[in-house]
């Protein structure tokens, strides 16, 4: 039965992945790839020979037709990313949509996500919370930034090294200056790091020390009177 899987994949540690998430990719016949150089480590790792396909944000909407024509001449395929569960900030949503539209079965496995053990690390309440991914780089930044300063649930971000400071210096103007705040780093890498604080002495932390590898930021929401 033709079927597409969302399968994921670790975040750093190779052994932060299910046994049936290897089963999956084992019996897939062909295997989509943010990047097939960033994949191939992974899946070399585990022994598993299947046909790559690239499927990035440059080309899914190009391809997407592609693919469900080929779920629906029988092949069985599985979507994975460089990192990560799949349409989390990554490709995948469009070709789940798709297969919704044409009513081909989807079967999402869980597993790894980097926004998980940050927001329970953070200290931060996580009962309630809002996933923001990535800000807006440029138009729409500080409405947005406006916006979620009205927000009351703890509100997780995504952030690459060379703009978080630029991030939590416009937190702190838009924020209320005591807010609480999480940063962390390398998830599950041998250099993980956690570093709590207000936006001040994160903005201090972080100007006096070297900032590698992918961010979650952590927010504390408005506090209610």
């Amino acid at each position: 039965m033709s079927k597409l899987f969302i399968v994921p994949t670790p975040i750093g540690n190779l052994a932060d992945v299910t046994f049936r998430s290897i089963a999956v990719l084992k019996d897939a016949d062909i295997i989509l790839c943010e990047d097939t150089r960033t994949s191939g480590k992974f899946l070399k790792h585990y022994e598993i020979k299947k046909p790559l396909y690239a499927y990035h944000q440059h080309n899914e909407h190009r391809v997407v037709d592609t693919l469900i024509e080929r779920i629906k001449s029988g092949e069985k395929m599985a979507c994975i990313t460089d990192a990560g569960t799949p349409a989390i900030s990554d490709p995948a949503f469009l070709l789940v949509r798709a297969c919704a539209d044409n009513d081909i079965e989807v079967e999402t496995l869980p597993g790894a996500t980097a926004f998980v053990p940050a927001l329970v690390n953070s200290a931060l309440p996580c009962d309630k919370f809002v996933f923001e991914g990535f800000l807006p780089h440029k138009k729409g930044r500080q409405t947005r930034l406006k916006f979620l300063a009205e927000e009351t649930r703890t509100i997780v971000f995504y952030e690459s090294p060379h703009r978080l400071l630029k991030t939590l210096k416009q937190l702190l103007e838009f924020f209320e200056e005591e807010r609480l705040a999480s940063v962390s780093r390398e998830l599950t890498k041998l250099h993980e790091e956690t570093v709590r604080g207000n936006f001040s002495e994160l903005i201090h932390y972080y100007e006096n020390n070297t900032l590698k590898g992918e961010i979650v930021l952590v927010v504390e929401g408005r506090k209610t009177k």
